[in-house]
């Protein structure tokens, strides 16, 4: 069964940084495509960064773009978020989310249980 659990969340000031990391079980993680995703209260949650299976395709949100950066370890079966320049905008549980290749769609509805990050003076 695919497992996806987020570690790394904590409290810093603005301007500091947080390193998020994602074990993941369950699966050929080697071919999912992974996922960050946040959600602030009373906000809809998003997608802050995503790499391919094979970490040749990054994407970020504008909103962390040039701060955060999104990595993968196959051999360990984790994916990380550094996260620099951290911003009180950046406050919100992050989870870790996967996309799995069925054989005719991708399935991206596998889900860690978040982990709170915030950023206050």
């Amino acid at each position: 069964q695919v497992q996806l659990v987020e570690f790394g969340g904590g409290s810093v000031q603005p301007g500091g940084s947080l390193r998020l990391s994602c074990a993941a079980s369950g699966f050929t993680f080697s071919r999912g495509r992974m996922n960050w995703y946040r959600q602030a209260p009373g906000k809809e949650r998003e997608l802050v960064a995503a790499i391919s299976s094979a970490g040749g395709s990054i994407n970020y949100a504008d909103s962390v773009k040039g701060r955060f950066t999104i990595s993968r370890d196959n051999a360990k079966n984790t994916v990380y978020l550094q996260m620099n320049s951290l911003k009180p905008e950046d406050t919100a549980v992050y989870y870790c989310n996967a996309a799995l290749w069925t054989g005719s769609r991708w399935n991206d509805g596998y889900w860690g249980q978040g982990t709170q990050v915030t950023v206050s003076s």
